[in-house]
Formats: structure tokens, sequence, C-alpha cells
């Protein structure tokens, strides 16, 4: 009997499994995939739950993989949901619950549609699922401990989907074939304390501070690429913590994030944001501290084989052709591009990590047969 991907996203969604809770989501999954034949490890690291299934020979010379992931975003105050955030309540041909669309849906559809093809159509290679516990969180210790746990066994992808929502408005709208990079900087500006009657005598970070966003968020990093909208920066915090009137402190500290194209790289951004500092500094006579974390580089795959074989599939079954995007914020593709070709579609993502999230139950169906028709015309 074929496997039912909303019965099983119902199942997934009453996992509470927000990060780095499992919940139960993986011995769920495990379970179905054990009795389809697949191969399974649990790559747990550091209290992360994380699970590897493959169907067929290791090291098979096609292998085609889909990642994603079962941990969820905290539900915020459940008084304002309508419907219980891990009950998986279907009103109106909508499942609601935290984690329905981002992205529960997707892996029970991936899962669903590679257990209907192994079962029905067994293929000359090999179909990979690597499913994290970490995607929502730090990201540490979840598909990049699949990856790294794949290379020292000799695991590998030849090709990847991402089953992340990818369509803005409708179904079938837009597949992901790379990623913006993303990295965050806290800046700390140091003066001298004083009274606020005798200026002089002190020296304000405040004023530095303020100069320096402003040039930091006025300055046009690039005007975009061939396949990337412009970079962007934003100045997301600006915090003092003087409460006295009476007294010119110490420091001051802003927070900033970019989002930046291949035009850039963390470290030729963080070069500019030091310089930058460095030339506030020498003008107002302050000291600053940048402190940068780098979530991910931006990456491409450029259209070719994988993307059109998606494209196909997606407007075969929805008659929509999809529009190839970077647009977005990070995902665990971020991760993949390293091992192997990676692209990304699924649902459309308009209420995830919302209050009332919630999915069509007719999409994740259609989003299995998409899935299906994928894996037959890859193996084809």
């Amino acid at each position: 009997m074929p496997l039912d991907p909303a019965d099983l996203t119902a199942r997934l969604v009453r996992c509470p499994s927000v990060t780095p809770e499992d919940g139960g989501a993986l011995p769920l999954l495990q379970e179905a995939l054990d009795q389809a034949g697949f191969a399974c490890t649990r790559v747990d690291r550091n209290g992360i739950a994380n699970l590897f299934a493959r169907w067929g020979e290791k090291g098979a010379a096609r292998s085609f993989g889909f990642n994603g992931h079962t941990d969820v975003v905290p539900v915020g105050r459940r008084e304002d949901w309508t419907h219980d955030p891990f009950g998986a309540e279907i009103v109106d041909g909508m499942l609601y619950g935290r984690g329905a669309t981002d992205m529960k849906s997707g892996v029970a559809a991936f899962v669903a549609a590679a257990v209907d093809f192994v079962t029905e159509t067994p293929p000359e290679g090999a179909v990979i699922l690597a499913i994290t516990g970490d995607e929502e969180g730090e990201s540490t210790d979840g598909t990049l401990a699949l990856l790294d746990w794949m290379a020292a066994e000799g695991e590998r992808m030849t090709d990847c989907l991402v089953g992340e929502p990818t369509s803005p408005d409708f179904m079938g709208q837009m597949i992901k074939i790379g990623r913006r990079g993303s990295l965050n900087a806290w800046l700390t500006v140091r003066g001298t304390q004083g009274h606020s009657a005798y200026p002089h005598r002190a020296l304000n970070p405040i004023p530095a501070m303020a100069r320096l966003v402003d040039r930091l968020s006025a300055h046009e990093l690039d005007r975009g690429t061939a396949h990337f909208d412009p970079s962007t920066l934003a100045v997301v915090t600006m915090d003092t913590g003087n409460a006295a009137t009476n007294v010119i402190p110490a420091e001051t500290r802003a927070c900033l994030n970019i989002r930046f194209n291949d035009s850039h790289s963390g470290a030729s951004l963080t070069d500019w944001l030091r310089s930058e500092a460095a030339a506030n500094d020498a003008a107002f006579g302050t000291t600053t501290e940048v402190t940068v974390k780098i979530s991910g580089e931006s990456f491409l795959t450029p259209p070719g084989p994988l993307s059109d074989l998606v494209t196909q599939a997606v407007a075969a079954e929805t008659g929509v052709t999809p529009e190839l995007s970077t647009t977005g914020g990070t995902s665990d593709a971020r991760f993949v591009k390293d091992h192997c070709p990676v692209v990304e579609f699924g649902l459309v993502g308009k209420t995830m990590h919302a209050v009332d999230e919630r999915v069509e139950v007719a999409q994740i169906h259609q989003l299995k047969a998409i899935y299906g028709r994928i894996l037959r015309d890859y193996f084809a």
C-alpha cells in the first residue's frame, strides 16, 4: 500500500520536536524506512538527533539524495493559536501545526515518494535520505554531522534535493539553485565615561557609533549579479543601556546582518567592516571591536541537468514552469553544496514560523508526486 504523506506529516507534527528535542520524529521515520528495506543509521552528535537512510548499494555510481529537517521553531504563545500547535488538526483541507510547512510536510513527501519508488520500481543505484534535527538551531551538529559521517564512511550522494518550502505564493512557483551568504557582525565602540555637563572631559562613543552605522548602511555593496539580487546590510539593533541622563557612557553596541551575493565572501566583508571601523575610530578617537559570525557563504548550482530535471517534474505535475531563484534566507543546502550538486524545491512557505502554521493537504500529495517523478526520471 502506498505511504500516505499527509498522514505521515500529521504524525510528525504531533512530535514536539522544538530544536534541539527530537520528540520522537526520527524514530517514526526510521520505522517506515526500515520496513521498506532502507539501511538506517542514527548519526547523533552533541545531543542532536540525525538519521541517514540508504536504499541500494553503498558507493553506487548514481545515488539521488533528499535532505530535510524535522526540528521546528518554538510555538510562541499557545493562546495565540487557533489550533493545538502539535495537534495536526485538519480543518477545511488545511493541516495545522508547528512544522506543517517548515518542513515536516516536505520530509513526509520525500520519504513517502522514496519508499513507494524503491518498492514499486527498484532502481539501479541508491536513494539516500539525510534528515536532521538541527536546521532551526545552530546547525553545527545536524546536516554537517551527517556529511562528516558520510565522508568518513564512504557514503555519497551524486545529486541532492533539499525539500525546504521554496514557493512564495503558489505551488511550483520557484526552485532555489543557490542562496545568498549570511554574516552577522557585532560592533562595540568604546570611548571614555564622563559627566554629561563636562563633555570635553569624556569621549562619547554614541556619535561615533551613529556615524559608523550610517556609513555602513548607506554603502552600496553591489548592484546584483547574473543570478543574485543586490547584497543587503541591515542594522538590527543599537544598545547603550545607559539609564542615567547625566552620564556619558563608556561604550555602546550595535549588531548588523549582511546577506551577500557572489560578489563577496565572508572574509572580504569582514575586512571591509574592520576597515570602516578603523577609519571611523581615526576620526573620533574611539576604539571599535568588530566580532563576526559567518553563517554561510553564497553559492550557486548553475542551471543544468539537475535544475532541468526538477523543473520538468514540477511542470508535469503542476502545469507551472518554476523560476530559478537564489532569494530568501539560508538553508542546509549551504552545507550540501560542498558534497554534491544541490537544488531546493518544496511547498508554499507563507505560514512557516507563523502562528497557525498550516499546509494544504492536497499540496502534500502533489509534492510527493513531484518527488516521485524526479526519482523515476533520474534513474530512467
